[in-house]
């Protein structure tokens, strides 16, 4: 006969557990119901509260706390208390050493000082001076980045030559020894915007052109073409006057290789030809899948397999 330590009776069992004796799984349900209804009764757990407090702040629903070091996270009304560690700063700075309206003060601060810089960046691009009528306006959505060379053209660190029709610029990225931009002061956005009373002013552009090799130190040592990208990436049109060396190291990729060296790259009487006979440009479809084609030198039409290599082996063909 073993004695109920729970309830002081005797029990008549060899082996007891606490839920073999009536009285203790009466006494054990009792204690079970005690806790759970300080649990529920306990501030901040009520149904769809989170209970959870950091110190003495409880975070209900919705709420939102910032810990800081040294500060203690309780969870479940207080019935599990956590230290939270932070790591260290790998810059050095100390995060917790700031006070928060110190913190927010200097948040502020550096925001207006972010505006203030992203308008004065603002007012330098609309504030580009326009020299003629024809020329570009800057409502035109100057600031992206497409519309780049409508802000070149009127710079004179860039130009090289103008004239009453046309500016020539340096490429701001030359892919070449020699590489320009002829441009229109008149505004042309793109080739499918040129017509056939255009022929004249693109005869023109073809001539500077010509004046721009002619006048080139290594223009006997050097082959040049003159044509315009079926698909530019630029707005306004621009005719490339560019030496067939391609030593540069703004020639990166593919892309830049192929748009240059493949039929990507209308020849400039061919251009004309074509408003001079059919009042407009036609680019042939699928132009683009050009820039994707396989690697090839424009010289002995050797098939290479990588951007350095191809540079390498052009020094083959155009020694310094």
């Amino acid at each position: 006969m073993l004695k109920c330590q729970t309830a002081g009776l005797l029990a008549k069992m060899e082996v007891i557990s606490p839920f073999s004796c009536p009285t203790c799984r009466l006494l054990f349900w009792v204690e079970a119901r005690k806790r759970l209804s300080k649990t529920k009764n306990a501030p901040g757990s009520k149904l769809g509260v989170n209970p959870t407090s950091i110190d003495t702040v409880v975070v209900g629903t919705g709420s939102e706390v910032k810990m800081k070091p040294g500060q203690q996270l309780h969870v479940v009304n207080q019935l599990y208390p956590y230290t939270v560690q932070f790591k260290e700063d790998p810059t050095g700075s100390h995060g917790g050493s700031k006070r928060p309206r110190e913190s927010a003060s200097e948040d502020r601060e550096n925001q207006r000082e972010a505006q203030k810089t992203k308008a004065a960046k603002q007012t330098e691009k609309v504030s580009v001076p326009v020299s003629h009528g024809d020329a570009t306006n800057t409502s035109e959505g100057v600031g992206h980045w497409s519309q780049g060379l409508k802000t070149s053209m009127q710079d004179p660190k860039m130009q090289v030559y103008k004239d009453d029709k046309v500016v020539v610029i340096k490429d701001k990225y030359p892919k070449a020894r020699y590489h320009w931009l002829v441009l229109p002061w008149q505004s042309i956005p793109s080739l499918k915007a040129l017509r056939e009373e255009h022929c004249d002013l693109v005869k023109h552009m073809q001539q500077v052109a010509d004046q721009m090799v002619e006048q080139c130190p290594d223009a006997s040592s050097l082959r040049f073409r003159t044509g315009y990208h079926a698909i530019p990436s630029m707005s306004h049109v621009h005719l490339h006057v560019i030496s067939q060396d391609f030593d540069s190291p703004c020639l990166k990729n593919k892309k830049h290789w192929n748009s240059f060296t493949t039929d990507y790259f209308i020849e400039s009487h061919d251009l004309f030809q074509m408003l001079e006979a059919n009042g407009r440009v036609t680019v042939k479809e699928g132009a683009s899948e050009l820039l994707k084609l396989p690697l090839r030198c424009h010289v002995c039409r050797k098939d290479i397999p990588t951007i350095p290599a191809l540079k390498e082996h052009l020094k083959s063909h155009f020694p310094r």
